[in-house]
């Protein structure tokens, strides 16, 4: 079986500037929105921090709001995207371990938490990619692999 016409049509479809600018959106959409939201209901924001045992202080929902929001937007503009990669993957793998400690827990609540705890992994590798590929193309060196 060939699959260079295969590649060849998957290269096609896939490497427009659009098609990076839609996944590198899809991967921010939760930010951006949980950002939103969170600046449209500051109290709200606050209270989200008490419940997940965090302090419940203004400032610290603002730089949450501001992390969420600055960091998806240097993504999509592509400046300083590994930055904000790395911000949402570190923001992502801590709020993982504070909202989605499903080991703590039984029944079906378990099992919904546990699938959270994951995907919210898959986040943090998706932005771990990238700020890599991000870097890895302004690496000027040759070996740069």
């Amino acid at each position: 079986m060939r699959t260079a016409p295969l590649v060849q049509s998957a290269a096609h479809l896939l490497t427009p500037p659009i098609v990076r600018w839609v996944a590198l959106l899809g991967l921010c959409a939760a930010y951006l929105q949980g950002g939103i939201n969170k600046a449209l209901d500051f109290g709200g924001a606050v209270a989200e921090l008490a419940h997940f045992g965090m302090p419940p202080l203004p400032a610290l929902a603002a730089a949450v709001i501001a992390l969420e929001l600055g960091a998806s937007l240097l993504i999509l503009v592509g400046r300083l995207r590994w930055l904000g990669a790395l911000a949402l993957a570190g923001f992502t793998l801590f709020a993982t371990f504070v909202a989605n400690r499903y080991w703590t827990m039984a029944g079906p609540e378990r099992a919904m938490t546990a699938n959270a705890f994951y995907e919210h992994l898959g986040l943090v590798g998706g932005f771990l990619l990238v700020a890599w590929h991000d870097l890895k193309s302004r690496d000027p060196s040759p070996s740069a692999s």
